[in-house]
């Protein structure tokens, strides 16, 4: 396996940005959702500011429909490092019962974008720090590395300000925050090298087991909570060795049939993959630009 040679850089680079954030906020805060590429970033910011505490939390938004094993391994991270850990669910929604499975574009609105608005509202977060890389999506690709957000966190992609020879706009006005991506440049394989190099703990979902499946338009779902479950009468559950390559709500996230149950295995299948890392995200079948220029991450 080659390691990306410029991971030296790309880790410096992350670490200046979130250090420059952090200097010119007055309440900043890394949005984790205990995923690889926020887990990544979080270790980053324990490396900013060593021996200190980093000195913003860590906030989760819960969309209800959270991985079991995942949300055990962001209290376990958050507990062994120290962070203070902000989990946030929108309840109105909850109450309502919106769900991936009947709400679609509902669901993820509720539960997702006015959700994270809502606790970045009531915690008063300037400066918002964000696991997102630019080849992950086509959406993402047009983020700035600083991305200025106007009133109640709208996105605008044409206002979006130049950012010549690494050199970073902090400047918002008063109705304006900033969503700021240190690992913008990063890939998914430099993301694998730095969690090998660094031997960094990740969710065990990243690496094959056998997990109990249902196969939904040619998806294959694993099924988190039987009991939760939409079954339909035609589901014929049954046992596979699969992992993920990203993560979601369980039921609209993929798992793709794998034998890559170490970090190394996960490395060479990741590079010698010719499949997108999102396409296991149904969610993503509607628009993530108008989603985003809503407010969503």
């Amino acid at each position: 396996m080659k390691w990306s040679p410029g991971l030296a850089a790309l880790t410096s680079e992350a670490i200046q940005i979130l250090r420059e954030g952090v200097a010119e906020s007055r309440n900043p805060v890394i949005l984790f959702s205990a995923g690889k590429d926020s887990t990544v970033l979080a270790h980053l910011a324990l490396r900013a500011f060593y021996p200190s505490r980093p000195p913003m939390p860590l906030l989760h938004v819960d969309s209800t429909w959270e991985f079991s094993e995942l949300l055990a391994f962001r209290d376990a991270f958050a507990s062994e490092h120290r962070f203070d850990l902000i989990v946030y669910a929108n309840e109105e929604g909850r109450s309502r019962g919106l769900n991936p499975f009947e709400h679609g574009d509902l669901y993820t609105t509720v539960m997702r974008t006015d959700a994270l608005k809502q606790a970045l509202d009531r915690g008063s977060f300037d400066v918002i720090f964000g696991g997102a890389r630019r080849d992950e999506e086509k959406t993402r690709a047009k983020e700035r590395i600083v991305s200025v957000r106007g009133e109640h966190h709208t996105w605008d992609p044409r206002a979006q300000r130049p950012e010549l020879w690494m050199t970073h706009n902090w400047r918002r006005g008063p109705e304006q925050t900033i969503r700021a991506y240190p690992l913008s440049n990063w890939t998914e394989v430099d993301i694998w090298a730095y969690i090998k190099a660094h031997q960094l703990p990740i969710s065990s979902l990243y690496l094959a087991r056998a997990r109990k499946v249902v196969e939904r338009s040619g998806a294959l779902i694993v099924v988190d909570d039987p009991l939760r479950m939409r079954w339909r009468t035609d589901d014929q559950p049954r046992e596979m060795i699969v992992r993920f390559r990203t993560l979601g709500c369980w039921p609209v996230t993929a798992a793709i049939s794998s034998n890559a149950d170490s970090i190394e295995c996960v490395v060479a299948e990741t590079v010698s993959s010719a499949m997108s890392e999102r396409q296991g995200r149904v969610s993503d079948e509607g628009s993530l630009e108008a989603q985003k220029r809503q407010g969503y991450f």
